[in-house]
């Protein structure tokens, strides 16, 4: 039997925890571009009070923030687990977000994107090329997203 070693807590590695929405609708994925002119997808971080939240109500409250209270959405289960790393401007450091992708049929409401969000599209998901919109993790999760879809 082999001895196992103790690792440093140095040598481990320390990540965020995110949600994120893959948001169908008719055929077609909604994006949308943050303040900084990164594409992204709906959803984000744990905030630290949320611990004992269920992932469905974390995913509730990033959907209100960002795309409005009037959106109604069916939530799936978590088709795609993503990590990804970038900067955090507000540290100038870069961060490691581990995030978990679920599918998600847009319902009806009228989407108000929120201060943080520029623009959005629809694009669709038979055809649609994300290496232009997305990079890292975030590119590597919606591509294995697509690729799921497509079968």
């Amino acid at each position: 039997m082999q001895k196992r070693k103790n690792k440093s807590v140095s040598e481990r590695d320390l990540y965020y925890v995110a949600v994120k929405v893959f948001l169908e609708h008719k055929g077609k994925l909604f994006i949308f571009k943050d303040r900084y002119g990164d594409w992204d997808l709906p959803g984000g971080r744990i905030q630290k009070h949320e611990f004992r939240a269920s992932f469905d109500q974390v995913i509730k409250r990033k959907m209100a923030e960002e795309l409005g209270n009037s959106v109604q959405y069916k939530l799936g289960k978590p088709i795609v687990f993503m990590r990804h790393q970038r900067l955090e401007r507000s540290s100038n450091s870069m961060v490691k977000i581990f995030a978990v992708g679920y599918r998600a049929a847009f319902l009806g409401g009228t989407i108000k994107l929120s201060g943080m969000h520029t623009e959005s599209l629809w694009v669709p998901v038979r055809s649609f090329n994300p290496r232009p919109y997305f990079e890292g993790g975030w590119l590597t999760g919606v591509q294995e997203y697509l690729k799921l879809r497509r079968r």
